[in-house]
């Protein structure tokens, strides 16, 4: 007797933990700043989407084994916001034998939806989340915070970049890794110590792969309006020549790839290539949409009705 029913993976609830409240964007505070989430109209300041990433990474390793951290992808819609003190669970619904795409979703306690998403095994990906989600965009009716930008234009410069083990990250990621993984929900002896990795070097974790494409990300000099609070609405990241090391130097190119708007939201999609440092070989990709908040720029609604 066999059955249709579709099975699914699932972790532990877990507490995320808050590390963005000192998070300096656009020179104030950002939405993960208690003060400025309220003022905004959030009851606090929100965990950053790529955190829940972690909880996913033990489902899809038991999945696709170590594959995964080389030619992983997933590809993430944010929902809802967490603070810190809620409790999420991570969801991976069981692929088809041999199937390379799985449907994922993480939960809080109590059943409040957070994040769904793809993830998938390359080189075929097949149509990812963020893709089908990309097709289905509209043009934007006029854009005020994003009206410089264009679709297809790229970031100023190549930049450089690695992530050292006691490095500070930033003013956008005011932590290091070591500090990260004190407070990560799941943890790898594979994110610290190098012997203990299938690669012979520390890997950087999936949440950590934001901070690292993010890090020199103002040197792209995409010409946003300011100041303006923004958040994290999509965001993808595929690993093609995976996994990256933690102590290795980077060469990042960054493309406008679409431009959206919601009611409260303009959005810029960016895609980040991280290659090898000399730029020749791809190792992998970061799809992130940026959505700012129309009411969070002083005089949105004179400049786009033309006052």
């Amino acid at each position: 007797m066999t059955f249709q029913t579709p099975l699914s993976l699932c972790g532990p609830l877990r507490q995320p933990r808050q590390m963005l409240a000192e998070q300096e964007y656009s020179g104030h505070t950002s939405i993960h700043d208690d003060a400025m989430a309220e003022k905004l109209g959030f009851r606090a300041g929100p965990i950053e989407g790529p955190t829940h990433f972690s909880q996913f990474v033990p489902l899809l390793a038991h999945l696709w084994g170590n594959a995964w951290f080389e030619r992983g992808c997933f590809s993430s819609h944010f929902q809802n916001m967490v603070v810190e003190g809620e409790s999420v669970r991570a969801f991976v619904e069981l692929p088809a034998p041999g199937a390379t795409q799985a449907r994922a979703w993480a939960e809080k306690g109590d059943g409040t939806p957070v994040l769904e998403a793809s993830a998938s095994l390359g080189p075929d990906h097949g149509t990812t989340l963020l893709e089908q989600r990309m097709a289905q965009l509209r043009p934007p009716e006029k854009l005020v915070i994003l009206s410089d930008l264009h679709v297809g234009m790229t970031g100023a410069q190549d930049e450089l970049v690695r992530m050292d083990a006691d490095q500070h990250m930033g003013k956008l990621y005011p932590f290091s890794l070591a500090q990260k993984l004190q407070r990560i929900t799941e943890h790898s002896s594979w994110y610290a110590d190098g012997a203990s990795s299938p690669w012979g070097r520390a890997i950087i974790p999936l949440e950590m792969v934001s901070v690292l494409a993010e890090y020199t990300s103002p040197m792209a000099k995409f010409p946003v309006k300011h100041p303006v609070v923004g958040l994290f609405a999509d965001q993808e990241i595929r690993m093609v020549e995976g996994p990256l090391f933690v102590g290795e130097t980077y060469l990042i190119r960054r493309e406008v790839v679409a431009l959206s708007e919601s009611k409260r939201t303009e959005s810029y999609w960016v895609r980040t290539r991280i290659f090898d440092e000399a730029g020749q070989r791809l190792k992998a990709e970061m799809l992130l949409n940026h959505a700012t908040l129309k009411h969070s720029y002083a005089g949105y609604e004179a400049a786009r009705n033309g006052g």
